[in-house]
């Protein structure tokens, strides 16, 4: 959940770091690859251990899938949104998706399958 909300806040944050000294954009670039990163992983392990064993293969594509989706829709969307927000608007769309995972993940943390997760840390 920290690696999505970090996600989340870089892709708010770079649009306004573009006026700004190359370093500062590079340096958010650099965190957010690496949060988003780190959440595409957590999710697909979160459904290895909360999917009936029997439905994990399916489980897995289906997300694979779905975030590929989510990923295209996204890139195809970033141009639309630069012309109607601007630059330093566009990239905070972005923040939608890391945002709403948060959400869901803090759900998912409240059921009780989520015992299975991370050895039953929660």
């Amino acid at each position: 959940m920290i690696a999505m909300a970090t996600s989340g806040i870089c892709a708010i944050v770079i649009g306004f770091t573009f006026a700004a000294a190359p370093a500062l954009t590079l340096l958010v670039a650099g965190v957010w690859g690496i949060t988003v990163i780190a959440d595409s992983a957590q999710f697909s392990t979160a459904v290895t251990e909360v999917s009936p064993p029997a439905y994990v293969g399916t489980a897995l594509t289906t997300q694979t899938c779905a975030g590929f989706a989510l990923i295209m829709l996204s890139i195809w969307m970033i141009p639309l949104a630069v012309r109607l927000l601007g630059w330093r608007w566009a990239f905070a769309t972005l923040a939608i998706g890391p945002f709403l995972g948060v959400l869901a993940m803090g759900r998912l943390r409240l059921l009780p399958e989520a015992a299975r997760m991370a050895s039953g840390r929660r």
